[in-house]
């Protein structure tokens, strides 16, 4: 993949999308999303790929949309950007593969919503979220309002919003809004570690539970529990489940084949 604004690289079977315009910390603009959408595309049609890593370069994940192009949009403009980062941040919540947020720095506005569309987070000790766009006078646009009361309730998703206040990593944690806090030198390498332990298990098996976590969580339980069965059902189906099982009762470990 060749990209002006994001990186993307490869190591067996994981994949890390950088997103690389340091020097405006990479604030979200429309060729960003585009790009982004663009990948995410082919990440998804990639069959080799188990996890993917989401990160900025340099000293910010994502400082948030682009103020300079949003500054000057009407009301239709607006609300077309809005859908096209709305879009491409479902694209990666709905990825079938789990996407894991490395949090650099910098995570505001559009930055924490598309760390939000990651399946989890780990952050930097320097690590800043928030949700400013109040302050701006506008309202979250990327999903801000409704993954941020998912993910921490609605009681903080409000005080952050309504507030324009930024968080540190461990007011984060606190909250619910990442899983794990590390220091800077060591976030790429935790990172990495939990990425590979996600690949060495089950890949079918990984991604049915990705389906059927993201889908029970938009029905009622009974709804939800249905879907369970069904796709536990379906994982028995697969050669992976019985080399898993296999390599348990003989107490080795599973070369899981992907099918």
């Amino acid at each position: 993949m060749e990209f002006e604004t994001i990186k993307f690289t490869k190591e067996g079977f994981v994949g890390k999308l950088t997103i690389s315009r340091p020097k405006a910390l990479n604030a979200l603009n429309s060729q960003v999303l585009d790009e982004l959408s663009s990948a995410i595309d082919q990440i998804n049609d990639d069959k080799d790929l188990r996890v993917l890593i989401i990160t900025g370069e340099g000293r910010s994940f994502v400082a948030g949309a682009d103020i300079r192009e949003m500054s000057t949009l009407s009301a239709l403009e607006g609300k077309e950007f809005g859908n096209k980062g709305l879009s491409v941040f479902r694209k990666v919540e709905s990825l079938k593969i789990p996407t894991i947020a490395a949090v650099n720095g910098f995570a505001l506005g559009g930055g924490c919503e598309l760390a939000m569309s990651c399946d989890f987070r780990i952050a930097s000790e320097k690590a800043l979220f928030g949700q400013p766009e109040t302050g701006l006078g506008i309202t979250p646009g990327f999903g801000g309002t409704q993954r941020l009361q998912r993910l921490v309730g609605q009681g903080y998703a409000k005080y952050l919003i309504y507030t324009a206040e930024n968080i540190k990593a461990d007011k984060a944690l606190q909250i619910g809004l990442v899983q794990e806090v590390v220091s800077v030198d060591e976030l790429d390498k935790r990172v990495d570690e939990l990425a590979q332990k996600i690949a060495s298990n089950g890949p079918i098996a990984v991604r049915l539970s990705k389906e059927a976590i993201n889908t029970g969580a938009q029905v009622d339980i009974d709804s939800a529990i249905k879907v369970e069965e069904y796709l536990f059902g379906l994982s028995f189906s697969t050669e992976d489940q019985k080399l898993g099982m296999k390599a348990f009762l003989e107490k080795g470990k599973a070369d899981f084949q992907n099918k």
